[in-house]
């Protein structure tokens, strides 16, 4: 299993997110400009959607990378479509929705309110 996917809950991933995630290690392990960034970056999920006749890759990536991902992005897309026989990339993040009875775990501060970019209404908006 490659480093470059880590999918929540154990869950294992199919044969087409390991390509992805391997087509990602082998551009950190070429890549001597691109080694540095994408050294802590990795993908959760990797689908593939059939758009007006075309394939395209959607990558799931944490919220909170999303901002390196942007970073790199120009060069990181030219090369996966290269990589996945020219069909589009598409980078997106994978938002969390906090239920309503959430609290942080005990230890810090108590009665601590669940952040606005958790909300069921915020994730849908962004």
């Amino acid at each position: 299993m490659s480093a470059k996917i880590i999918k929540p809950n154990g869950q294992v991933p199919d044969e087409f997110e390991e390509q992805v995630a391997q087509e990602i290690a082998n551009l950190e392990a070429s890549s001597a400009e691109m080694k540095e960034e994408l050294k802590n970056l990795y993908i959760l999920a990797a689908k593939q959607v059939s758009v007006g006749g075309k394939q395209a890759v959607i990558l799931f990536v944490p919220y909170k990378l999303l901002k390196s991902f942007h970073e790199i992005h120009s060069k990181l897309i030219r090369e996966l479509e290269k990589k996945l026989n020219g069909r589009h990339v598409v980078v997106i993040a994978q938002r969390t929705i906090l239920g309503m009875s959430y609290s942080r775990q005990s230890g810090v501060k108590a009665g601590s309110v669940r952040p606005r970019s958790r909300t069921l209404t915020a994730v849908h908006e962004a």
